[in-house]
């Protein structure tokens, strides 16, 4: 369609109209300025600018919904994670980050960094950050407020020489990074309304990576860092939603086939079919009360005892986490159930100490469905697909084995993408409670955009085109402007003849 077609229609609607009104019993007339000229010789750079101005404003009085890509997959033979983009400085410069709710801080590997890798595995072209680069970063110093939060979300210092805000990291693979906290704009696509998006900016604190160790050296999965999620002060969350950029809440719906991809937005996702349980209080990951598990219908008989949370016990959501782990006492339950129930349709294997199957047909139609059953009265239901992984053939039957893994003598229940894949999670930070459905995550979703009307917009989160920005606004409000249009003539109308 051309582009002066839309255009003229917007600007001939945005014409304001003289409207009359009674005072004291004799009518009176408000002359108003007309928005546009008549001669509808304005720039489409006007009109982009004015929306602008109007969406602005929306996000100022309602935390907007930002949308992040999604790309990777669980499977651990592909890829094995989850990423996403960031934009970071002036001028913006992008960088491929997990998706890791297992942690808190972002951060980015650096120009100065030793041990990071130069290339990756994963076709992506690897950057690097350099805070000399951006006139909006600043470097944040011992003294500045913001270093106390800092040290709240790792092994943190500060430099006698330099006065920098220093940080360390150790994850749970035995890889770690260090390096200080710069301050700097990430670069947002803020749903505004239906498929719309607005480019936004908000300052935030992150990490500049001096240094990597462990798996964050090699390069076959490499990244450009690490986007954590967890709710302490210094995560990005917890930043933006401070500041009233955000609401105080995530979500991801993390796609298990056809490559991999998926949803990941600031918001909330509204789905009928979410279930919620709270989160265990005072807690420094994303722990959930596991209390039961079930197989084909049958709770397991397992001691209450060996999923209780505290500081060093629990069940813990982690999409940092390729595969999902089961506390000892409750991993051989949990197998011999599913090896029982498939024992006559299947046959039984073991591979390298891990509970394997020959099958030659469908594992959804001969494998159980697994409940794993949560405090406030929620169940995740698990298929076939979310506790096995398909690893080869052997003489035409595919080999599918157990993907849950035993963690022995720590009482730990991790829940990684193995399980989080292919379901819809609500990260609700506000009400300290996390949601979840089975889900199609290349399917549209409902996502809250708290807008002044209150409603949900419904849009394809995670997958906008160039064609849901505002450099076509007008395509997107032609049908919003003409009743606008149609409804001034009538209230106009209408009062001349009261």
């Amino acid at each position: 369609m051309p582009v002066g077609v839309p255009a003229v229609i917007l600007i001939a609607v945005a014409v304001v109209f003289p409207a009359a009104v009674v005072l004291c019993g004799f009518p009176a007339t408000l002359t108003l300025e007309r928005a546009f000229p008549l001669d509808h010789r304005v720039e489409m750079s006007q009109l982009r600018a004015r929306d602008r101005v109007r969406h602005g404003r929306m996000l100022q009085t309602a935390g907007g919904v930002v949308d992040f890509p999604v790309e990777g997959t669980y499977d651990p033979y592909l890829v094995g994670l989850y990423f996403t983009r960031v934009q970071l400085g002036s001028p913006a410069k992008e960088f491929y980050v997990q998706i890791d709710t297992g942690s808190d801080v972002l951060w980015v590997s650096c120009s100065s960094c030793n041990g990071c890798p130069q290339s990756s595995g994963l076709q992506i072209n690897l950057e690097f950050f350099d805070p000399g680069s951006s006139s909006t970063a600043s470097l944040i110093s011992c003294s500045d407020q913001r270093c106390n939060l800092g040290l709240q979300s790792s092994d943190s210092g500060c430099s006698t020489q330099n006065n920098q805000c220093s940080y360390s990291f150790q994850y749970g693979d035995g890889s770690g990074t260090s390096g200080y906290y710069v301050a700097d704009l990430m670069h947002l696509d803020t749903i505004v309304e239906g498929s719309l998006t607005e480019n936004t900016s908000a300052s935030i604190v992150f990490g500049c990576s001096i240094s990597q160790t462990g798996d964050l050296t090699k390069s076959d999965r490499a990244v450009d860092g690490i986007f954590g999620f967890g709710q302490q002060p210094m995560s990005v969350i917890s930043q933006l939603s401070s500041q009233g950029v955000t609401p105080k809440a995530f979500s991801h719906c993390l796609k298990g086939t056809d490559g991999g991809g998926g949803i990941l937005v600031l918001g909330e996702i509204v789905e009928p079919n979410v279930v919620y349980s709270p989160l265990v209080p005072s807690q420094p990951h994303y722990n959930l009360n596991l209390q039961s598990i079930s197989v084909n219908g049958q709770t397991l008989s397992i001691d209450p005892a060996v999923f209780a949370t505290s500081s060093n016990r629990g069940t813990i959501v982690d999409s940092g986490t390729t595969l999902a782990y089961l506390a000892e006492e409750a991993y051989d339950p949990f197998v011999s159930a599913i090896t029982n129930t498939v024992s006559q349709s299947v046959r039984p294997v073991l591979s390298k100490g891990t509970q394997c199957y020959l099958i030659t047909s469908s594992v959804s139609e001969i494998f159980p469905l697994v409940s794993l059953n949560f405090a406030g009265g929620a169940s995740m239901i698990l298929k076939p697909e979310d506790y096995l992984l398909q690893q080869n053939s052997v003489g035409g039957a595919a080999v599918w084995c157990i993907g849950f893994q035993k963690i022995q003598g720590q009482g730990i229940t991790i829940l990684g993408d193995l399980v989080l894949k292919d379901k819809i999670f609500v990260y609700d930070l506000a009400g300290q409670r996390i949601g979840w459905a089975n889900y199609d995550c290349s399917l549209s979703v409902n996502v809250s955009t708290t807008t002044n009307a209150g409603k949900s917009e419904y849009v394809n989160a995670g997958q906008l085109g160039e064609s849901s920005s505002l450099q076509n606004v007008p395509y997107k409000l032609i049908p919003i402007s003409i009743i606008t249009f149609l409804l001034h003539i009538l209230v106009f109308h209408s009062l001349l003849f009261l």
